[in-house]
């Protein structure tokens, strides 16, 4: 653990040398002056005290030389402190900011699968919790380090002062080492199980609050109570048994200086009743010892937290160095008029699970509308994923205008394609915001078109503040049907050359889906479009249907040709309509 702890601190002083120079430099400077306090205090005390006592008089210039000296010794002694505080804090706040960038862009760098075998409490804990740990000991490195400068200038001169007293040293600075040592073994794996268990909690937090309304209309506040109560006693537990081993070593690091304050005091009346040292340099030495107590803790300090180092620094490792990536080419498309997309013998399997799609090939034309039909799991929502890049296939190509998605620059297929899922997301912003997303080239102006393509225009204009209204977290006081024209209207606000709508208006009324699909074929638009369809009136506004059955492609066509000619696919459409027949009736 103290070797892999050590790496890391390695790793964050090649990372950021000069403030570590900084903070090291100032720290080293302290402990110099600590230990030049000691002698000057010594000095005062065996050349103007002890003769002040015995011929009854203070020179005045004595007294003001004195003083100076010790203000002196203080003004330096401040900003030797000021040195080491500014270089290890800077250090270590720029470090956590450093890293917090690295896993957030990690996270949006790495592809939807790996998202989902991750709890969004944990990733949370990752960028938070885990980049604060790894780098906590950053703080006390640079005392820690111009301590150990301190402890050796110190042995160098306790040998010039006397080699009896300097063995003391000798023997209590190994002493403090071996103890730090064996107090990093032994709180090593209590850290780790901390450290894992604040993850724990923070995703079962997460979880709980995320599904606040299920748990709340389905009675489990109790029962989901109990069961944050569970691992958060095992939180307390494992910090209790840090605090112990804390607490247990702590007195043992305070009292070893003392312990060497109590020899060098004994060992040293001797010596200066021997004529061996004078008064000044046991008063030296022994006010060294007391007062390298609170600079040896800091050393205690960065090994007490290495554990804790550690843990973190592994979890976010485990992000950084995640596979997965979605490797970009340099191709730029054609920026204006419809894209074309083409499905070419497509085969996807999620993981090392079944496949899902087998050998999928179908085209939408530019310019054209094509609906994806098919029963739960047959399919249709990979297709949208794949279609806009979210994943690959594992064999077969999907291209736009030609040119397949993996050769496209970011930028561009950014450009070209966007995906409406059917479960929208709203940011806690207001509609302006959640529309633009803050994108240069989206003004006002284009806000409003958007809204309009997407039948949003109307209760935006009637919300208390308009397009400065705040729709709360999630968008929560907005209804399901206007939450999704939001999020068509994000997407639109781009306009793309190919839209992707995985059911993303099944929340609207029927009317209302009619009349966006209706704008969304309009020139106004100007986008391809792929649409996973179940009402009947959506497919029939398709120009061409492809049915899918258990992920493949079984028919294509027109909505009136399939109905005629395939029993599978009439059953289902039919299925589809009797079920919005029910909801009418319902509603």
């Amino acid at each position: 653990m103290l070797g892999r702890g050590l790496r890391v601190l390695g790793r964050a002083i090649r990372t950021e040398p000069r403030l570590f120079i900084i903070g090291t430099v100032g720290s080293s400077l302290f402990g110099l002056l600590v230990i030049a306090n000691s002698y000057v205090v010594g000095a005062v005390i065996g050349h103007v005290v002890v003769p002040a006592f015995t011929e009854h008089r203070a020179g005045a210039g004595e007294l003001g030389l004195i003083a100076a000296v010790f203000i002196g010794i203080s003004v330096l002694r401040v900003a030797s402190i000021f040195g080491r505080r500014l270089g290890a804090g800077f250090m270590q706040f720029r470090l956590q900011a450093r890293y917090r960038r690295a896993v957030t862009r990690r996270y949006l760098s790495l592809p939807p699968a790996w998202h989902q075998r991750h709890a969004t409490g944990t990733l949370l804990s990752n960028a938070n919790s885990d980049v604060e740990a790894a780098f906590v000991p950053i703080a006390p490195l640079p005392f820690a380090v111009g301590t150990i400068v301190m402890i050796l200038a110190a042995v160098v001169s306790l040998f010039v002062t006397d080699w009896v007293l300097a063995m003391v040293g000798v023997c209590l600075f190994p002493a403090l080492f071996g103890l730090n040592l064996v107090y990093s073994r032994r709180m090593s794996p209590r850290q780790i199980r901390a450290q894992q268990l604040r993850a724990k909690v923070s995703a079962v937090a997460h979880e709980s609050f995320d599904g606040a309304l299920v748990v709340k209309t389905m009675g489990r506040e109790a029962d989901e109570s109990q069961r944050f109560r569970v691992h958060v006693t095992e939180l307390r537990d494992a910090l209790i048994a840090v605090g112990r081993l804390r607490g247990l070593f702590d007195p043992l690091m305070d009292s070893l200086p003392s312990v060497g304050t109590l020899a060098v005091l004994l060992l040293g009346a001797w010596r200066l009743q021997t004529g061996a040292i004078s008064v000044t340099e046991l008063v030296s030495v022994a006010f060294l010892f007391t007062v390298l107590a609170f600079p040896v803790r800091a050393i205690g300090w960065v090994v007490a937290e290495l554990p804790r180092s550690v843990a973190g620094w592994e979890r976010v490792q485990a992000v950084l160095a995640a596979e997965g990536d979605l490797a970009y080419g340099t191709a730029e498309p054609r920026a204006d008029g419809p894209a074309a997309l083409t499905f070419d013998q497509v085969h996807f399997s999620y993981g090392e699970g079944p496949e899902v799609l087998h050998d999928v090939s179908f085209t939408v034309p530019a310019g054209r509308t094509v609906a994806l039909v098919g029963a739960t799991g047959s399919g249709k929502s990979t297709i949208a994923s794949l279609a806009v890049r979210l994943v690959d296939p594992d064999s077969g190509t999907v291209t736009v205008d030609g040119t397949p998605l993996p050769d496209l620059s970011e930028p561009a297929l950014a450009a070209v394609s966007a995906l409406v899922p059917q479960i929208p997301f709203v940011f806690d912003d207001t509609v302006r915001g959640n529309v633009s997303l803050e994108r240069d080239d989206v003004d006002d102006a284009r806000v409003w078109s958007a809204l309009r393509l997407a039948e949003a225009d109307g209760f935006v204009a009637h919300l208390p503040d308009g397009l400065d209204t705040a729709v709360g977290e999630r968008g929560t006081s907005l209804s399901g049907g206007q939450r999704q024209r939001l999020t068509l209207a994000r997407a639109l606000a781009g306009r793309p050359r190919l839209l992707v709508l995985d059911d993303a208006t099944s929340a609207v009324d029927p009317r209302v889906e009619a009349a966006i699909l209706a704008s969304l074929r309009g020139a106004d638009a100007g986008a391809s479009i792929l649409v996973v369809a179940y009402r009947r009136a959506t497919i029939a506004l398709a120009d061409e249907v492809v049915y899918l059955e258990d992920g493949k492609v079984v028919a294509t066509g027109t909505h009136a040709h399939l109905m005629a000619t395939e029993p599978g696919y009439l059953a289902l459409v039919t299925a589809y309509e009797q079920a919005d027949a029910a909801e009418e009736v319902q509603a």
